[in-house]
């Protein structure tokens, strides 16, 4: 896979990708957004990969949408410039696999779009996050207003986005905005030590977890249910089931195959 605005590394079971315009502090333009969905789409197909991994290259994670492209788009183009960013996010959100944001600077607008899509965030201590799309006259539009009030509850996401205050890496932890903040020179150990820590279970436990956390929240707690019995029932069907249990019973540590 190769790409004109990112920057792709695979080793063993983990894929990291660095967004890489960082003249521009990583902002998302029409082409980016276009490779980030496209490099999930063949990160899908590829057995191998089990955790993704999402980073910005310089001193920004994302910085926003690309204000010079946006600028002199019509209502129109502008909505379809949402859509891209829309389903590209999907795409990271419906992943099979599991996506960590290494968040290393600025995310704010699309990039908090984009860190918002993802599994897990973990941020350096010198993040900045927000969604200050309205002091631009806009709104957030690639998922912002769905996705920040699921993760930190319906008032203080308007207050964040009606305000468009930026606020910093502690704060963001403390609404649950990010799961944990390291100094930067942890940033990556931190990542990595929570990829490798979550590879060491049964891979299908993880992705079916995913997939009942994720399905879930679209619907009645009473549907979630049946989904996540659903996905508990066909644990049972798989060896590292087997392989997880029996090791418990014989007091050792799983082997698991990922079948």
């Amino acid at each position: 896979m190769k790409y004109k605005n990112l920057i792709i590394e695979i080793n063993k079971n983990i894929c990291i990708i660095k967004i890489n315009r960082p003249q521009a502090l990583n902002a998302l333009n029409i082409e980016t957004i276009t490779e980030i969905h496209n490099c999930f789409k063949e990160l899908e197909k590829n057995d191998n990969v089990d955790i993704i991994i999402i980073m910005g290259e310089g001193k920004a994670f994302v910085a926003g949408a690309d204000i010079s492209y946006m600028k002199n788009l019509n209502a129109v183009e502008a909505k379809e410039f949402g859509l891209s960013g829309i389903n590209a996010f999907n795409a990271i959100e419906n992943s099979k696999k599991i996506v960590i944001a290494a968040l290393n600077g600025f995310t704010l607008g699309g990039g908090c779009e984009l860190a918002m899509a993802c599994d897990i965030r973990i941020a350096s201590t010198k993040v900045k996050i927000g969604q200050p799309e309205v002091s631009l006259g806009i709104t957030p539009g690639f998922g912002g207003t769905q996705r920040l009030p699921r993760l930190v509850g319906v008032a203080k996401a308007k207050e964040l986005i009606y305000t468009g205050n930026i606020i910093d890496a502690q704060e963001a932890e403390s609404i649950g905005l990010v799961n944990k903040v390291v100094e930067p020179e942890f940033l990556m150990e931190e990542v990595l030590g929570m990829a490798n820590k979550i590879l060491e279970n049964a891979k299908f436990a993880v992705r079916y977890s995913k997939e009942a956390i994720d399905k879930g929240l679209q619907v009645d707690k009473t549907t979630g249910m049946f989904i996540e019995s659903s996905l508990f029932g066909l644990c049972f069907s798989t060896d590292d089931q087997q392989e997880g249990m029996l090791s418990f019973l014989e007091k050792r540590k799983a082997v698991f195959k990922d079948k």
